[in-house]
C-alpha cells in the first residue's frame, strides 16, 4: 500500500512511518520541516495546509493518514491542515483516510470522568477546538474516514497491548497510551475496512 504520512518527521508519526515501512508499504511523509524519518521513506518539505502542497503529496496515496500536531501561533493548524487533505484526496480520487484527534474531542468527552472531563476542557480548550473542527471537516467528508483518539499520549516503551473501542454503551477510554503502540493502532486500523465511518477511542486498558 502506499501510504502519505501528513505530519509524520516526529512524534506518532514518524513511528508510524518506521513501523508501516518495517512492514512492506511504500511511505511518503509530509512535513514542515521535511526532516529524514527512517531509510526507505520518502520525505516531503511544505506546509499541508497549502492546498498546492497538499496535492502534490496525496497525488497517487493508496491511504492518508493526519497525525499533524499544532503549530506555534496557529491556533487552527491541526482544522486547516486536513481541510486541504481533504480536498486534495477528493481531486486525486484518493479514498481512504485516518485521522489522529483526541480523547475529549467531540462527543468523547464522555468516555472520561466528570472531574478529568471539566480539566481537559479548561487546560486544552484552544486544542480541543481545533480537533472538534477537524473532526467535522473528516465527517462531512465523502471519503472512507477513521478517526483515532488517543488518551494520554506518552513516551514510554512499546506494550503491544492496546485497545479501541466506540463511544458505545459508557465505555470509559481514559488513560494513557505509548506513542508506540498508538502507532501501531493507526496502521491496524488503516489495513482494517471494517473501522471506516467510525471514530475510535484508544487507549493501554
Amino acid at each position: 500500500m502506499k501510504i502519505v504520512i501528513v505530519g509524520g518527521s516526529r512524534g506518532t508519526g514518524a513511528r508510524l512511518a518506521s513501523l508501516a515501512q518495517g512492514e512492506g508499504h511504500e511511505v511518503t511523509v509530509l512535513s514542515r520541516s521535511g526532516s529524514t524519518v527512517a531509510s526507505g521513506v520518502e520525505t516531503l518539505k511544505g506546509d499541508a495546509a497549502d492546498p498546492e502542497v497538499a496535492a502534490r503529496a496525496v497525488a497517487g496515496a493508496d491511504a492518508v493518514v493526519v497525525t499533524v500536531g499544532g503549530a506555534k501561533g496557529t491556533s487552527r493548524q491541526r482544522s486547516a491542515v486536513t481541510r486541504a487533505v481533504v480536498a486534495a484526496m477528493q481531486e486525486a480520487g484518493v479514498r481512504r483516510l485516518v485521522v489522529q484527534s483526541s480523547l475529549g474531542a467531540g462527543a468523547s468527552a464522555a468516555q472520561m470522568p466528570a472531574l478529568v472531563r471539566v480539566l481537559t476542557r479548561v487546560v486544552l480548550a484552544s486544542a480541543l477546538a481545533d480537533h472538534d473542527e477537524q473532526e467535522s471537516v473528516v465527517v462531512r467528508s465523502d471519503l472512507d474516514w477513521t478517526i483515532v483518539r488517543p488518551a494520554g499520549l506518552t513516551n514510554g516503551p512499546t506494550t503491544g497491548d492496546w485497545t479501541a473501542r466506540e463511544l458505545t454503551e459508557g465505555a470509559k477510554g481514559f488513560g494513557s497510551i505509548p506513542r508506540g503502540d498508538l502507532a501501531a493502532c493507526l496502521l491496524r486500523v488503516l489495513e482494517d475496512d471494517s473501522t471506516v465511518g467510525r471514530a475510535l477511542g484508544v487507549s493501554n486498558r
